[in-house]
This record gives C-alpha cells, structure tokens and sequence, in this order.
C-alpha cells in the first residue's frame, strides 16, 4: 500500500499533525531517543497504542535526517487464530511489514497463582530483547504515552509510598548495549483514541487466556490499580484540566533540598546528612525518647 493511498498514516500528519504527529517527534528529540544507525526493534502488542507507534516510526524512517533502521516484531504468545488474524489484518491494512515470532509464554503462566501478569510481562520483555539481539537491532521501542507515565507517577505514590516516574529510556540490564525506549511518551491517550475511532479502526485490547471473551474491548483492566489511577486523574480533571501536566512536570521539578530521603541505585541520602553545618549525623542517635 503507497502513502497516496494509505488514509491511516496521513491522518497522522494532517487532522492530527499537532497532537500526534508534532508531540512523537517532539518526544525523540527531547529524549534524545533515535540516533543515527541505529536499528530498532519497534515491538508491536496489537493494541491501538503499539499499532499507531509503527505507523509513525514507518513515516519518520521514511522522512528523517539520518539514517536507522527499523524491524516490526510482533511475538505471539499463544494468541487464537482470531486475535493472530486480527493483528495480521491491522498490520496489512496499514501498511507495516511485520516479523511474527512465536512463543508459548501464555501456556507457561496458565496454571501460575500468583501474579501472572507480572511473571508473563516480564516473560515477553525478555523474549522481545533476545529476538530484537539476534536480529541485530540496539533498542525496542515500546508504545507507551503520555498517559501510562502520569498514571506510573501517581500510582507510585498512592500504592508503592514511592517517587518514581517511567522513563523514555532505559538501559537494558541484561543484555549488553540494548536500549529500551518510548517513542509516544508525550503522546496523549485520548488523541490516540480519536485517531482510531475516526479511522473506523479495530484492535486487539488484551488477548491473555484470562481475557480472550472480551478481545475488542476498549476499557481493558478491570479493577486494577492502575485504571483506579486513571478514574482518579479523569476527575481531577474536571476541576483542573492540567492536572495531568502538573503530574508530569512534578518529576522534572524535583528540589533536593526539600526531599527527606532519596536513593540512586544502592546509594542513600537523607537530609539530616548535611543538615547541621554540613557535619553528618548518620549513625548518632538523637532520639528523645
């Protein structure tokens, strides 16, 4: 299928050129996520989000600067045939040559108890990061947004007494000079939402053995704490419509010096380290009682 004739990638960059097109090349740049050469493995799930990201990676290899490279990796995990096909068909329709890989991580998580989402998440990442080695490719790109960071921050918050935020990248730990990046991460859900419905687009939603009665569902996770969190910024927003800014600003507004405690890998701070003329009091006991 040429661009011509391709409505799916233009609307991209006509009726959503600002809140798509302008935020995910903004993003790249501002993250510093593509370089020259490099060759990315854009990780395809199915859904609205990795779907819409190969889109935009396919025209911006088409229109960059410099030079990289690209492979669609879609892994199935042990979809059915109507959620394979279903994401055969979107990638046909619009325009991305996918590689399918096989597994068979949904058949090894099926009689596991605790935590399965945890245990098959961590399962496909990885088996994502050694096919996209093979392949020869230095990144996977992961079609994460705007939303799932602002979502990150507060849940973080609210559940794990933590400040933390979901990076734009990140160096693989396991397998040496692999990058993990998120090309969508100022990407904004309800924009992606609006391209799909104008374009009369279907995608898979959650095609898990748990889920599979409700493939095209749009409203996945049920009563999980991360949509908890999405309910909670929906209605703050009714009262401030950039709460979901602010939440995101707050991690790049970060004052030190008014933090109790922070850590950097294995190495701890505390504010009373420094507090008294700079002498520290780490290990002095000055309880009252």
């Amino acid at each position: 299928m040429s661009e011509n004739t391709n409505p799916y990638e233009l609307s991209t960059v006509t009726t959503y050129r600002k809140e798509i097109w302008n935020r995910f090349v903004k993003g790249i740049n501002t993250y510093k996520l593509i370089e020259p050469n490099d060759k990315i493995a854009v990780c395809i799930s199915g859904g609205k989000d990795s779907m819409l990201m190969a889109v935009l990676m396919k025209r911006l290899q088409q229109y960059s600067k410099f030079p990289f490279e690209v492979e669609f990796l879609v892994m199935d995990p042990g979809y059915n045939a109507i959620n394979r096909r279903k994401i055969e068909d979107n990638a046909k329709l619009l325009g991305i040559p996918v590689r399918i890989f096989e597994t068979q991580i949904f058949d090894a998580v099926a009689s596991v108890d605790n935590n399965p989402c945890y245990l098959c998440a961590r399962m496909r990442r990885g088996h994502l990061y050694k096919t996209a080695k093979e392949l020869g490719c230095n990144k996977i790109a992961l079609g994460h947004h705007f939303n799932d960071v602002t979502e990150t921050i507060l849940m973080g918050m609210l559940w794990g007494s933590q400040m933390q935020t979901m990076m734009p990248k990140i160096h693989s730990e396991n397998y040496e000079g692999m990058q993990l990046i998120r090309p969508m991460y100022l990407v904004r859900e309800e924009d992606i939402i609006r391209w799909r419905v104008q374009n009369d687009l279907q995608f898979i939603q959650c095609a898990c053995r748990f889920t599979e009665n409700c493939t095209m569902c749009d409203n996945g996770g049920g009563g999980s704490k991360r949509e908890e969190t999405k309910k909670l910024i929906k209605l703050l927003k009714q009262t401030n419509p950039d709460v979901d800014k602010h939440i995101f600003r707050s991690v790049e507004n970060v004052n030190l010096q008014t933090i109790i405690s922070y850590h950097r890998g294995e190495e701890y701070h505390h504010f009373l380290d420094d507090f008294d003329e700079g002498r520290s009091v780490r290990g002095t006991k000055h309880d009252i009682l």
